[in-house]
């Protein structure tokens, strides 16, 4: 059983990804998901544990800059990334630049990257 102190929240509206992501951390990590920014909000209230949270960033309804914005109005301690399948744009860069979110990530996403991040993030 993890720790539930790393609890680590992804957010994807694809349900494959989402059982991909809980089935590579889960061994290492307490593993949360949800498939849209507003469930990924309700959650965060639910699991004041939470420590880091990824998002997908095209989903339906929200974008992921858009759920991380509203997300650090109320959860300011906490890291926020993006994994996406499509290249840094503009949104994504200036949430880079701002310090919104502490990284940006590809699909398919790197497991060593992702774990490395992961991992420093826990550390501090």
């Amino acid at each position: 059983m993890a720790d539930e102190n790393n609890t680590l929240l992804y957010v994807d509206d694809e349900s494959i990804n989402l059982m991909l992501f809980d089935k590579l951390f889960s061994k290492n990590y307490n593993v949360i998901t949800a498939e849209s920014g507003f469930k990924a909000l309700d959650l965060m209230q639910k699991h004041p544990e939470i420590k880091l949270i990824f998002s997908d960033m095209k989903m339906p309804e929200m974008n992921g800059i858009e759920f991380i914005k509203k997300a650090q109005q109320q959860y300011s301690d906490k890291c926020y990334y993006i994994i996406s399948g499509y290249e840094i744009n503009d949104e994504i860069d200036e949430a880079l630049t701002k310090g919104l979110i502490s990284d940006y990530f590809k699909k398919p996403f790197n497991m060593v990257e992702l774990n490395n991040a992961i991992q420093k993030n826990l550390e501090q």
